[in-house]
């Protein structure tokens, strides 16, 4: 006679065996909880068990297609699932936003943290000019519906003569934003490339401080050759002290652009962060 199946024998003999749900943030994955919620760091909630990561392709469209600088262009962006190519028509909030386009001219001087608008059919768009010529980078952040959150980065040519690359050095010097004054110390003062720097800003004043965007700031990180692009939130924020952890690629020189908001204004300030190799 067949043996009866394990869960059978547990439920006649009266024991019942429960199996925990383990609840993860989707933006960071290292913060887990038994109860649903929301993710204290970032604010994003959590979910049930994530899927598998898999890379979305994304396809993006000019409007006209010949870019000229310092013209009206309408980005158009399709998201497309990575079995049949089909367009995505479903995402979750990230952020409080369904799309965040980060935009960066090759020397570094514009710097643009927009929204592209849905339309039916899964299509984002988002009207801009390219003040110069050159090079521009884009890194796309969105999440899928049944996926995991998406960093897709796309190159634009203006054509015209283009300004060189920016020569970055380093420049922790204290900002002052739009209504906010940032002060910049990392821990360990000099980074290193492939191990974890810790980056304190601090804000004044701190009255009227707010989170901007479900977080208490955002960071873009673009390396001074426009390679390597991170886009990360931040770590813990302890008042006007916000700490952000970033884990540099390379060695070189990076752009960081930090974003926080006061009193419903966005400010946004620069540093230049020099990283050298592990000896």
């Amino acid at each position: 006679m067949r043996a009866a199946p394990l869960f059978l024998v547990f439920l006649l003999a009266g024991i019942v065996v429960a199996q925990d749900t383990v609840y993860v943030c989707p933006m960071d994955p290292d913060v887990r909880s038994n109860q649903p919620g929301f993710c204290q760091r970032c604010g994003m909630k959590l979910a049930a068990g994530l899927p598998e990561p898999v890379e979305y392709r994304m396809d993006l469209t000019l409007t006209p297609h010949l870019l000229r600088a310092g013209q009206k262009v309408k980005l158009g962006f399709t998201v497309r699932d990575p079995w049949k190519g089909l367009p995505v028509t479903r995402f979750q909030s990230l952020h409080e936003r369904l799309f965040h386009l980060f935009v960066v001219s090759q020397d570094m001087q514009f710097f643009a943290h927009a929204h592209p608008a849905p339309h039916s059919g899964g299509t984002f768009t988002y009207d801009t000019a390219f003040p110069t010529p050159g090079m521009y980078r884009l890194l796309a952040d969105f999440y899928p519906d049944g996926a995991t959150p998406q960093l897709v980065a796309k190159t634009l040519i203006v054509p015209g003569a283009a300004p060189p690359l920016a020569a970055l050095t380093r420049d922790y010097s204290p900002k002052d934003a739009e209504n906010l004054h940032v002060e910049l110390s990392t821990d360990p003062p000099q980074p290193i490339a492939g191990m974890k720097t810790l980056m304190f800003f601090r804000v004044s004043p701190a009255a009227g401080f707010e989170p901007y965007l479900g977080a208490w700031g955002h960071m873009l990180v673009v390396s001074s050759d426009l390679i390597d692009l991170i886009h990360t939130h931040p770590f813990q924020a302890n008042g006007p002290l916000v700490q952000f952890n970033v884990e540099f690629p390379r060695a070189g020189t990076y752009r960081v652009w930090v974003q926080f908001q006061r009193k419903g204004v966005v400010n946004t300030a620069r540093f230049d962060v020099p990283v050298t190799r592990l000896e």
